[in-house]
């Protein structure tokens, strides 16, 4: 008499996350229509999410309903931090990154806007790390082979994030001192400062005043030299070479500059 033996049963809860972790796989790394539809839904939430932070020095004056507004911001960052995380193959490789940090470290902002309000101005590093993932430019950048483009909106990201977080700054470290009685005159000073225009008018007290000062022009130069070198730099197309992998050639090349293999770029025109 022959004795059957029973298949291994998978635990129904495990296969349940499994299937959870496919179908998070799928939307947040899928190049399928919903996919690409539901990552530009998460974008354009990202971007309400980054003018909540810009505006944030001002509604705090709306008392409950600000932090009401805040929690609910932090629900939906730990949310949408912890999909993917668990969409992610290795959860480790994907902590070690410094995006994923500063946008745990924004999370915290949020989560203890009390004790943690003066270091808010931080938050607007959200828009640097949105804009300069791959999550943005495997959906909003595969609409585009002109790595120009891709180019010019990562070193205008660096300029904005970086006018708004020393405005922050100076908004939170300065404020009531020298004619810093406001979030906009915290900005005007910034963008004097940045542009080395130095109208005068509104000046930062003391050793760590000028330092900041100094710091804002050198700092700011770099990031105009880098965003004036976007603009000018020559007109390139993303075709990756099937021989050795270089990413980006010349509109109208007919051979990989780095191995000299035949490429067929397409041609729109």
């Amino acid at each position: 008499m022959s004795q059957t033996e029973s298949e291994p049963t998978v635990p129904a809860d495990k296969t349940s996350g499994l299937r959870l972790r496919a179908r998070l796989r799928y939307l947040y790394h899928g190049s399928q229509p919903p996919a690409v539809r539901f990552r530009l839904m998460v974008i354009t939430v990202d971007f309400a999410i980054i003018a909540f932070f810009l505006a944030s020095p001002i509604l705090k004056n709306m008392g409950v309903a600000f932090y009401v507004l805040d929690y609910l911001i932090a629900a939906i960052l730990a949310a949408d931090l912890a999909a993917r995380a668990y969409a992610y193959s290795d959860i480790r490789d994907w902590l070690k990154r410094p995006i994923v940090w500063l946008d745990l470290f924004i999370l915290a902002t949020l989560l203890f806007p009390i004790w943690l309000f003066n270091l808010g101005f931080l938050r607007m590093l959200r828009l640097w790390t949105l804009l300069n993932s791959d999550f943005f430019w495997r959906t909003i950048g595969a609409k585009f082979d002109d790595t120009r483009v891709e180019a010019i909106v990562r070193a205008l990201s660096g300029l904005v994030t970086f006018v708004f977080v020393v405005t922050g700054f100076v908004y939170a470290t300065f404020r009531g001192h020298d004619g810093i009685n406001g979030y906009v005159d915290a900005l005007y000073f910034t963008v004097a400062t940045l542009t080395t225009t130095g109208f005068g008018d509104v000046t930062l007290p003391g050793s760590a005043g000028r330092l900041l000062s100094i710091a804002i022009m050198l700092v700011g130069i770099t990031l105009f030299l880098r965003l004036a070198q976007a603009l000018i730099k020559p007109h390139k197309v993303r075709f990756p070479c099937d021989r050795c992998g270089l990413q980006t050639h010349d509109p109208d090349a007919v051979h990989c500059k780095a191995c000299g293999n035949l490429l067929c770029i397409p041609d729109e025109d």
